[in-house]
């Protein structure tokens, strides 16, 4: 039987119109948090209002965390994708043969360091012989500041309290540069000075990790999904922030206008997420530093934390997915 050309161009334009409205199947991608959603992970949650990632035909789901977010078993496991962790627990993981790898960065440097009272007689790290300080004891950075200023002090476990900045003048504890500040000065505290990790030269970074078998398996899809966060964080830290910061509202009720405005300060002030390193920048947002590694696991071998030759940089990290 013939069929008409009228016909047939018509059954073509059907066709080709059904094509055009059937959308592209996204890849789907789940992001795990270190921590309850705030404006520390404003540039997954910029990326994700402003359609960054379905741009790059990823279909993502922001997991939030906490206390116990298990984020290294969750990427290991395969039961998260991309996990926010430290560079320094990573690659203690990473010796005790977990298989993860860090593909990119989220902080240049890790914001955790020491908050310290205003009115405390503690100004240098050095000033730190015979305090208390409430902090993880696990926490590599107390052991290099023992060795490298040659210090002793106590430890009192962490609760994730700041109730101990709000009558005692001598009270240092770990805390994140980002959020606690907040968190002491809104409940009556006065703003705490900050003993931070880089000035001391212990230069962790906060990174983005993936399970080894998930990177061998789906490298276009990682490199289209630090193309969308890097462009996240840069609009985050640029353009208008409003789009993040509705998203983190909905993610976590806790989120306040006004906390959010201080926390997207201070990662800014501080230049967190595009460095201070010379080369410094807009470019730098999501880059990871080789040479940084290997000091890493060199101070951490040092330490007597990281057996030497357990981990090399080639295993610890790769540059090979960022754009």
């Amino acid at each position: 039987m013939k069929v008409s050309p009228i016909f047939a161009i018509l059954s073509l334009v059907i066709i080709s119109t059904v094509a055009r409205a059937e959308p592209a199947k996204l890849f789907p991608l789940t992001v795990q948090l270190d921590w309850v959603a705030e404006p520390e992970h404003g540039g997954f949650y910029q990326a994700q209002a402003k359609g960054f990632f379905r741009q790059e035909g990823l279909d993502v789901t922001i997991v939030p965390g906490g206390p116990n977010a298990f984020v290294m078993p969750r990427i290991a496991t395969g039961q998260a994708d991309i996990g926010q962790a430290d560079s320094t627990n990573t690659l203690l993981q990473i010796a005790e043969g977990i298989p993860v790898i860090q593909i990119g960065a989220v902080f240049q440097d890790d914001p955790s360091g020491l908050l310290v009272h205003p009115a405390s007689s503690v100004h240098r790290f050095e000033d730190l012989q015979g305090k208390t300080i409430i902090a993880r004891p696990e926490w590599a950075f107390l052991a290099f500041l023992k060795k490298k200023y040659g210090v002793d002090f106590n430890i009192v476990p962490q609760n994730f309290s700041v109730a101990a900045f709000l009558g005692n003048k001598e009270a240092i504890q770990q805390g994140y540069y980002i959020a606690e500040p907040y968190h002491i000065v809104h409940a009556g505290g006065k703003m705490p000075r900050f003993l931070s990790t880089w000035d001391a030269g212990f230069r962790a970074y906060a990174v983005l990790i993936t399970n080894r078998k998930f990177a061998r398996d789906h490298p276009a899809e990682l490199r289209a999904f630090l193309r969308a966060y890097i462009h996240g964080w840069r609009d985050y830290l640029e353009g208008d922030p409003t789009p993040a910061h509705e998203a983190l509202k909905q993610a976590n009720p806790a989120n306040t206008d006004d906390f959010m405005a201080f926390s997207r300060k201070m990662i800014i002030d501080e230049k967190l997420v595009t460095g201070r390193d010379p080369g410094a920048g807009p470019q730098q947002i999501g880059r990871l530093d080789p040479a940084r590694f290997a000091q890493q696991i060199q101070q951490l071998e040092d330490l007597g934390i990281l057996a030497k030759g357990k981990v090399t940089v080639e295993q610890a990290m790769t540059t090979g997915f960022l754009p």
